[in-house]
């Protein structure tokens, strides 16, 4: 079954028009957000193929409407919300800037 995601030679979308002399990361945030998947799938927390999916979970309006970075993001925030690693609720207060020291917490487990 076919995705959003497989829009690879779909028509309608028009050309892609690569941008000259493109820079790997456009702003300072997707560099981070590299490094952050980098460590999830690193440390074990989620495979490639689990990240991939989470990917391909995303509802097709907000993945049309996603940068790249954007949507590994999601991608991220929704397998650490499944391995049980955050909340959604720390998410949100991430989000709103309400997420003192004190209100995310390293979850508990056996590893250093």
């Amino acid at each position: 079954m076919n995705g959003i995601h497989d829009m690879g030679g779909m028509h309608g979308f028009g050309t892609v028009a690569p941008e000259a002399d493109e820079p790997v990361f456009h702003a300072d945030w997707e560099r981070r957000m590299f490094a952050l998947a980098s460590t999830a799938l690193g440390r074990g927390t989620a495979n490639v193929d689990e990240f991939r999916h989470a990917i391909e979970r995303i509802p097709p309006a907000r993945y049309l409407a996603s940068s790249y970075y954007e949507r590994w993001l999601e991608a991220v925030e929704t397998l650490l919300v499944e391995k049980g690693v955050l909340t959604r609720e720390v998410l949100a207060a991430a989000r709103r800037g309400s997420a003192g020291n004190g209100d995310i917490q390293r979850r508990q487990t056996d590893e250093p």
